[in-house]
């Protein structure tokens, strides 16, 4: 069984800056790539940010320049920290990870971590 964990989110004013993570825990054999998405009330699911197993990073163009993916394989974590933030960034953020388990590669969701922005 595989459970991903977010955290970090929270209520902060426009300008300012968060820092989310994600645990990856249980029976994986290996992690591959590595992402974040976002869902606005209202809005579909958008995916905001990668990053492959060897750390090429790519990012949606309405983040670039604010938001930074990176990845710590040794502890299965996966960071998303956000700067310069705005309203627009108000959204639930889900991590998805690509893990290797004994039957497969297979994608797994956490359960989402809230980020509002206020103006």
């Amino acid at each position: 069984q595989v459970q991903l964990v977010e955290s970090g989110g929270g209520l902060v004013q426009a300008g300012g800056s968060l820092r989310l993570s994600c645990a990856s825990s249980g029976s994986i054999f290996s992690i591959n790539a590595m992402a974040w998405y976002r869902q606005a009330p209202g809005k579909q699911r958008e995916l905001v940010a990668t990053i492959t197993s060897g750390g090429i990073t790519t990012y949606a163009d309405s983040v670039k320049g604010r938001f930074t993916i990176s990845r710590d394989n040794a502890k299965n974590m996966v960071y998303l920290q956000m700067n310069n933030l705005t309203p627009e960034d108000t959204a639930l953020y889900y991590c998805n990870v690509r893990i290797g388990v004994s039957f497969g590669h297979f994608p797994y969701w956490g359960q989402g971590t809230q980020v509002t922005v206020s103006s």
